[in-house]
């Protein structure tokens, strides 16, 4: 087995999920560990959310270590937050990855719980990292 002492995840959801990946069935692993199948099914998602945060948490650090950071407040249409990434971009000597279309989208795609219509309900941070990718963070 994998050792779990040095990640986000316990070592019971390590056990699953190499099981899981081994090609065992809920079932199969459920009978083999003793539990039952929604147990398996809880654990496993259980582990899927840490990933997802230790994905995040990793996100955060590298928005944190940017070379560009700054805040759009609440009520800020999609044209100011774009247009914002590029100026802060080219002040700071950083290309954007991204074309005016691509970013509007990948902005929307991020924020879409956070907005109405093309208007931010919520103040958000914004990174840009040294490669030219935004990333976002809503007030929460």
């Amino acid at each position: 087995m994998s050792r779990a002492d040095e990640t986000v995840l316990t070592d019971r959801q390590v056990e699953v999920l190499e099981l899981r990946e081994q090609g065992h069935t809920q079932r199969e692993v459920a009978e083999r560990l003793g539990t039952s199948d929604s147990n398996v099914s809880a654990i496993e998602r259980a582990a899927e959310e840490n990933v997802a945060k230790a994905r995040r948490t990793l996100e955060l650090l590298r928005t944190l270590r940017a070379p560009v950071r700054f805040t759009v407040p609440r009520n800020a249409d999609f044209d100011h937050l774009v247009e914002s990434v590029y100026e802060r971009g080219d002040e700071a000597g950083v290309k954007v990855k991204y074309c005016r279309p691509e970013l509007q989208s990948h902005l929307y795609g991020e924020l879409e719980p956070y907005t109405t219509g093309n208007r931010l309900e919520t103040g958000v941070t914004v990174g840009l990292t040294e490669g030219g990718d935004v990333r976002v963070y809503p007030e929460r």
